[in-house]
């Protein structure tokens, strides 16, 4: 089985589900209607859909002949959690190498208006 923040990216490397995320992040609808702006089949879309269902990125329900499916942002927060360590780490590495470069250069260091914060250790069982 793979692992939740692997589904979760796996699920968002196709532009189609992407695109899906976009629509469902403005509120429910059908699965009819989230096919509509694609040209491809509704079985097609139903694929995506399955796959963001079990990447636990959407719910879907059952209401007569009405089929909502639903944003559900958790792994979306997971996801952001752990690139946001990654993004943290570069701005120190380009805030350190700027203060480097201002030093060799003899001018004054510049002033930044956000605190860099050290890179959080990744959580056990996470790869760097």
């Amino acid at each position: 089985m793979i692992d939740p923040l692997s589904a979760t990216f796996a699920a968002l490397a196709d532009p189609t589900r992407r695109a899906i995320l976009a629509r469902l992040a403005k509120g429910e609808t059908s699965v009819t209607e989230l096919a509509q702006p694609f040209e491809m089949s509704l079985p097609a879309v139903t694929k995506h859909l399955k796959v963001l269902e079990r990447a636990g990125l959407i719910t879907r329900s059952r209401a007569a002949q009405w089929r909502p499916c639903r944003l559900a942002p958790a792994p979306l927060k997971t996801a952001n959690d752990w690139l946001e360590h990654y993004r943290r780490f570069w701005e120190g590495s380009f805030d350190r190498l700027e203060d480097y470069l201002a030093d060799l250069q003899g001018q004054p260091r510049p002033k930044r208006t956000r605190k860099v914060a050290p890179p959080k250790k990744a959580r056990t069982g996470e790869k760097a």
